[in-house]
Parts: C-alpha cells; sequence; structure tokens
C-alpha cells in the first residue's frame, strides 16, 4: 500500500486569474502541466482572448 504524502510535499502553481497558491489534485495528474486556474470560478473570471471572440 502506498504512503500518504504530505499536502506541503505537493507540486505548487500559481493562479493566473486571483494569484494565490494551489497544489496538485489527483484529478489533474495527466494534465497538471495544462493547469492555470486554481478553480472554475478563476476559469471563468479570465480575461477575454483576443482570438475568442465573436463576431457582432
Amino acid at each position: 500500500m502506498a504512503r500518504m504524502r504530505k499536502k506541503s510535499d505537493l507540486p505548487q502553481k500559481t493562479c493566473v486569474t486571483c494569484g494565490r497558491p494551489f497544489t496538485w489534485r489527483k484529478k489533474w495528474e495527466k494534465v497538471w502541466d495544462e493547469v492555470r486556474y486554481c478553480s472554475d470560478r478563476c476559469r471563468n473570471a479570465r480575461p477575454a482572448d483576443k482570438s475568442a471572440k465573436r463576431p457582432g
């Protein structure tokens, strides 16, 4: 049986939107390099990308 890691031993990143640090989660195991936001709320509040704007 694998031993539990302390939360302080897990990798950390800083959220692009709010600037707060967040730690690795099991659900991000395969996509950790692509994770930029700490939560859905921050992801939805991200600044609008110019290439993603809809015409009109």
